[in-house]
C-alpha cells in the first residue's frame, strides 16, 4: 500500500449465539475470542494494512448501523442459530450497500441467512449431516483471484458435511468443490454479482470444529476480501438516471 492508498476496511459479523450459550461446550477452546475473532485474526495476519473490525447480533442495530456500513468495504457474515433474529430493516440496509458496491462474503451456514437468500432469490437449502468427517476442498479454478495460490485439495480433518442439491442460482464462478468421506459432493466456493456488489460464498467453517484456524481456509478468506472489495470508493445502487435519448427516435 502506498502513502496515498486508503486502507481496506473489513467488518467480520457473527451472530455470536453459540459462544454466548457455550454450545457446543468446547467452542471456547476452539474460539476463545469467538468465531469472528478467529476470522478477524487470520485476516489481520494476511492483510496487515487492512482495518479489520468485528460486530455481533447483540449489539445495537446488530453492529450494522448506516454509519458502520458506509465505511465498510467488505462484510463477512457468519450465522447459524439466529437467522430469524436479524431485523429485516438491517437486512435491507445491508442489501442496499451490497447493491451499491460493498463486498459480501457469506460463510458456512450463512447460506440460510436473510441477506443471502434475499440477494440470491432462492431457498439456498442443501443436504447436511454432522459426523465430523474429513472434507477435501478441490480448487477447480486456480486462475481466479480467490483461488490463486490455494492448494488442491485443502484437507480439513473434521467438518460438518454439506451436500447437493444446493439450491442457489447458477453462480458467476465455481471455484471450489468439496468431497466428503461419506461420498457427498458440494459446491463449496461460488461467486455472484448483485448490482455493483461482489458476493463470495465459502462453506468450510463450523462452530464445532476449529476450521477458521486452518491456514489455507484463512488464505481463501483473505483472497476473497481482496476480490470482493469495491474498485473505487463510490457506493451507489444502479439506477436509470435519465430518460430515453433522442438518438432512439427519428425526431419526427
Amino acid at each position: 500500500m502506498n502513502g496515498t492508498e486508503r486502507a481496506l476496511r473489513v467488518l467480520v459479523w457473527n451472530e455470536g449465539v453459540h459462544e454466548a450459550n457455550r454450545n457446543p461446550p468446547d467452542i471456547g477452546e476452539y474460539y476463545p475470542d469467538g468465531i469472528h475473532g478467529a476470522i478477524a485474526a487470520g485476516l489481520r495476519r494476511l492483510l496487515p494494512h487492512a482495518q479489520v473490525s468485528t460486530a455481533t447480533l447483540a449489539e445495537p442495530e446488530h453492529g450494522l448501523s448506516a454509519e458502520v456500513l458506509a465505511r465498510t468495504d467488505v462484510l463477512l457474515w457468519w450465522g447459524h442459530a439466529a437467522h430469524g433474529e436479524v431485523a429485516d430493516d438491517v437486512v435491507e440496509r445491508v442489501r442496499q450497500h451490497v447493491l451499491g458496491g460493498m463486498g459480501l462474503l457469506v460463510l458456512h451456514s450463512g447460506h440460510f441467512s436473510k441477506i443471502f437468500t434475499r440477494l440470491l432469490g432462492t431457498t439456498c437449502s442443501l443436504a447436511w449431516r454432522n459426523e465430523g468427517e474429513r472434507e477435501l476442498v478441490w480448487n477447480v479454478k486456480p486462475s481466479h483471484p480467490i483461488a490463486r495460490g490455494v492448494p488442491s485439495p485443502i484437507v480439513i480433518d473434521r467438518q460438518e458435511t454439506y451436500g447437493e442439491l444446493f439450491d442457489i442460482p447458477d453462480p458467476d464462478d465455481l471455484l471450489f468443490i468439496s468431497s466428503f468421506a461419506g461420498g457427498e459432493v458440494f459446491r463449496s466456493g461460488v461467486t455472484f454479482t448483485r448490482g455493483r456488489g461482489r458476493i463470495f460464498y465459502f462453506s468450510p467453517g463450523d462452530q464445532e470444529y476449529p476450521v477458521y484456524h486452518h491456514p489455507h481456509v484463512q488464505q481463501v478468506l483473505a483472497n476473497g476480501v481482496r476480490w470482493a472489495a469495491p474498485e473505487d470508493g463510490e457506493r451507489r445502487v444502479p439506477e436509470v438516471s435519465h430518460p430515453a435519448r433522442e438518438w432512439f427516435t427519428d425526431g419526427s
